[in-house]
């Protein structure tokens, strides 16, 4: 089996699982996040994009119920032993073959719990499944059960969030060594793709966001390219990613002469990015640490030209984002806790001067301050 960690780890992580189970008193959770399929087994796909479903049963046993496509897949990445094929056909109806799985595995008139919030389950394949289990026992929403369990990084994790962490910064030193007059986006985004893959890294979960001129004031990708001028602007958002566990950073990087507005957002996005480093501790919320954002760009003058978030917690994640929950936003509960790998980005657009300026880098937190996984400063760079 290809897996990226010891059968121990997976064990542990089995167990965490089950202790939320019995807690919340589930019977059994049917998952479909690939996230969290990765997570607790190893199975590593795309496949998700079709309908397939780890069921987990309170006793910590596991059934995968997916494709003819991905049955190698399963066997050759997860720990998964269990595997039912639903046939592709005229018709199909795989939320049925996923009843009469649980019928044979003795789950009738149980409690169970469904991980409804995910990507690897559509509204349509969730109609399906409701109609299927409505009679079927006592179904619950157990969508942030072990995405809460993913926030906290083992060693074993944290080494591989380390691991993406220089990757990102290597796929900047390639950027950095073309960014240029004229250079051209497409070759720069290349060259940091080539050098994360050339370190034995993954494709991200999204896109890399690159955009120069009027095009750096965007906070996605969007397809098209252009060449740099003398004097311009350049929005990089990127991340490492290794074996699917991710680190971000952004930046923008200027061409020629620095503007006055520039320096000014530059000094405002770094004044709050530390403001937000000495939030992102124990004892504090996001809520907190998006507050401590927000405060410092007012006191700037720039309330109208921020977002209304300004960060989020990274792992391992598949398509369509490497964005992970908590987010960094007004008001979240959520606490901030050692063991978190948590991306920061300030990002300020000014679009009456179409001034762009973003600065973020991902964390790991600790008991005390956090702990910046990038060898980069953050100083403003001009080439």
């Amino acid at each position: 089996m290809a897996l990226h960690f010891e059968r121990a780890e997976y064990d542990a992580r089995r167990d965490r699982l089950m202790l939320e189970m019995a807690d919340k008193k589930l019977d059994a959770i049917l998952l479909f996040a690939q996230e969290s399929m990765y997570w607790l087994t190893g199975y590593d796909t795309f496949g998700f994009c079709f309908f397939q479903s780890l069921v987990v049963k309170a006793d910590g046993s596991m059934y995968l119920l997916t494709r003819s496509a991905d049955l190698r897949q399963a066997r050759h990445t997860s720990i998964i032993d269990n595997i039912t094929v639903w046939t592709d056909r005229a018709d199909a109806n795989p939320a049925m073959d996923l009843r009469n799985l649980l019928n044979d595995l003795d789950l009738l008139g149980m409690r169970i719990g469904v991980e409804y919030d995910t990507h690897g389950l559509t509204a349509r394949n969730g109609q399906l499944l409701d109609e299927q289990l409505k009679t079927f026992g006592q179904i619950v929403d157990a969508s942030g059960i072990v995405s809460r369990l993913r926030q906290f990084k083992s060693p074993a994790e944290i080494r591989k969030v380390e691991r993406a962490a220089e990757l990102a910064d290597d796929a900047f030193d390639a950027a950095l060594k073309l960014i240029r007059q004229g250079a051209d986006e497409g070759e720069i985004l290349a060259a940091m793709q080539g050098a994360i893959f050339a370190g034995g890294g993954d494709y991200p979960a999204n896109e890399f966001i690159v955009g120069s001129g009027a095009d750096a004031l965007l906070c996605r990708y969007k397809s098209g390219r252009r060449k740099l001028n003398k004097n311009d602007q350049l929005t990089l958002e990127w991340a490492g990613a290794f074996n699917h566990y991710h680190a971000a950073m952004m930046r923008t990087i200027l061409t020629g002469k620095a503007s006055k507005r520039h320096q000014e957002l530059f000094e405002a996005a770094r004044d709050a990015l530390i403001a937000v480093e000495r939030a992102m501790v124990p004892g504090s919320t996001f809520g907190d640490a998006f507050d401590a954002h927000a405060r410092t760009l007012e006191a700037h003058g720039l309330t109208r030209h921020r977002l209304n978030a300004c960060g989020y917690s990274l792992g391992a994640r598949f398509t369509p984002s490497w964005m992970d929950m908590p987010m960094f936003y007004q008001g979240n509960p959520e606490p901030i806790a050692p063991d978190m790998a948590l991306f920061a980005h300030m990002i300020i657009m000014d679009s009456e001067s179409e001034t762009a300026m973003t600065l973020g880098r991902t964390y790991l937190t600790t008991e005390g301050a956090p702990r910046p996984l990038s060898r980069h400063d953050l100083d403003l760079i001009v080439k």
